[in-house]
């Protein structure tokens, strides 16, 4: 199991709608997910930063594999096209990245 953590900006306008959004995520996007060996995915928003921060533990063992299998769900990309309009991507992040990955730097059960 791999404990991995990504950062993103969000549209101070669009806090509402994005929290809407997250209490009625769609089941098939909660499916792939799962299928994608994503457990425990949690979402934080910071405000007055608007930063959101999220964190999942990733089961599987070709993440790359996992996450290009998401990428050509339908009904992902439908979902993302919902979310992404909230998002406001770090300029700091990888080419390819709308999170922000961030690296683990301390942990303890």
């Amino acid at each position: 199991m791999q404990r991995m953590g990504m950062v993103i900006g969000i549209k101070p306008d669009k806090i509402a709608a994005y929290k809407q959004l997250h209490a009625a995520v769609w089941p098939d996007v909660l499916a792939q997910i799962r299928s994608s060996n994503i457990r425990n995915y949690t979402i934080f928003l910071r405000e007055p930063e608007n930063l959101l921060f999220g964190y999942w533990e990733y089961h599987g063992s070709d993440f790359a594999a996992d996450m290009a299998k998401m990428a050509q769900d339908p009904r992902t990309q439908a979902w993302w096209q919902h979310t992404d309009p909230c998002q406001s991507p770090l300029t700091s992040r990888k080419d390819g990245e709308q999170w922000a990955m961030m690296a683990e730097v301390f942990h303890t059960d």
